[in-house]
């Protein structure tokens, strides 16, 4: 029995043996909990996205190889490169294998556990201070854009660019536009219904409604998540974000990331270097199973793009704020 819930609406749950998971897939129609007893199990998740979110599949990741080594079952290195590779733009995923593996080479399956706590305890830790240096930051903006999810179906604790969200709704009224980020609708499906069970105000637009909106004066600030940042501020994430970078930097408003240090990437020079996952077609050809373009047509199906740090104003962590982010900025707060 799992007993023990992380975070605020928590998306995982440990229980110092087995590792459950809220499976996201099914939200917001169906609440779901998968519980995984292995690598294999918790690889295939993060690959299907039952669990996603690239502090919250760090996260789960470090639990999964966690469970692998206890139960000594197969090859453990195997297992942990199939932990590594189930996703390979979020630097978080192999960030929190590598230090799980670190600490069962020193001592074994009881440090391997206790590193993947502390990996969770960190990163909970981490959305509260982010939720504080964000809502500091963006204090005095009322009509704020988000895109993808990145609550607490996404990270430790309540979040990252909408723990800042939450943060400012705790402040003083908020409003927020949520983007439906297509093709698999993580705006739509996950965002809403987080925003929605804490009563705070939200509207859903379709993507490309975004860029109008800016330029009509009905957005204050945009902020987001990331799944990698560059040592020089360049910044991986949902796909579509780079466009609503451009559109707020046409529009003259703030264009904020927000994120923990464990989704930077200091050996990374710049964005242009970061692996962009390509996903299954069928996603685009049959969003929600059904089937809404011919069915040979040829589809391009990234799942992220890369926005230059030069089109973000800020960007939020736990340690601090760099603003404008650069080599300099971002090598201060590590």
């Amino acid at each position: 029995m799992m007993n023990r819930s992380t975070g605020v609406d928590a998306a995982l749950r440990w229980d110092g043996e087995r590792l459950a998971i809220l499976d996201q897939t099914l939200l917001p129609h169906r609440e779901e909990w998968i519980e995984l007893r292995g690598a294999a199990d918790t690889a295939e998740a993060i690959r299907r996205l039952a669990v996603r979110g690239a502090p919250l599949i760090g996260i789960a990741a470090g639990y999964g190889l966690a469970m692998e080594i206890a139960g000594a079952s197969g090859d453990a290195a195997q297992a942990m490169d199939a932990l590594r590779e189930a996703r390979p733009t979020a630097v978080n995923l192999a960030w929190a294998v590598d230090r799980v593996w670190a600490a069962a080479e020193t001592g074994g399956a009881e440090a391997a556990r206790a590193e993947a706590e502390r990996i969770e305890a960190q990163e909970t830790r981490a959305s509260a201070a982010i939720a504080t240096n964000g809502a500091d930051l963006l204090a005095g903006a009322r009509r704020i854009l988000t895109h993808c999810n990145t609550g607490a179906l996404a990270t430790g604790g309540s979040g990252s660019a909408l723990a800042v969200i939450r943060e400012l709704a705790v402040r003083g009224e908020v409003e927020v536009l949520a983007s439906e980020t297509r093709p698999l609708l993580q705006g739509a499906r996950l965002t809403v219904w987080e925003l929605a069970r804490d009563n705070i105000p939200v509207t859903l637009l379709v993507d490309g409604a975004a860029a109008g909106l800016m330029r009509r004066g009905e957005v204050d600030a945009v902020i987001v998540g990331c799944d990698r940042v560059a040592a020089n501020g360049d910044v991986a994430n949902k796909v579509g974000t780079y466009a609503h970078a451009l559109a707020a930097r046409a529009a003259g408003i703030p264009f904020v990331v927000a994120g923990p240090t464990s989704s930077v990437d200091p050996q990374l020079p710049g964005g242009d270097s970061i692996e962009i996952e390509e996903r299954d077609a069928e996603e685009v050809r049959r969003p929600g199973g059904e089937l809404v373009t011919l069915p040979d047509v040829a589809v391009r199906n990234p799942a992220f793009d890369v926005t230059p740090a030069e089109l973000v104003s800020a960007f939020v962590c736990e340690r601090g704020v760099a603003q404008p982010p650069s080599a300099e900025a971002i090598a201060a707060l590590l």
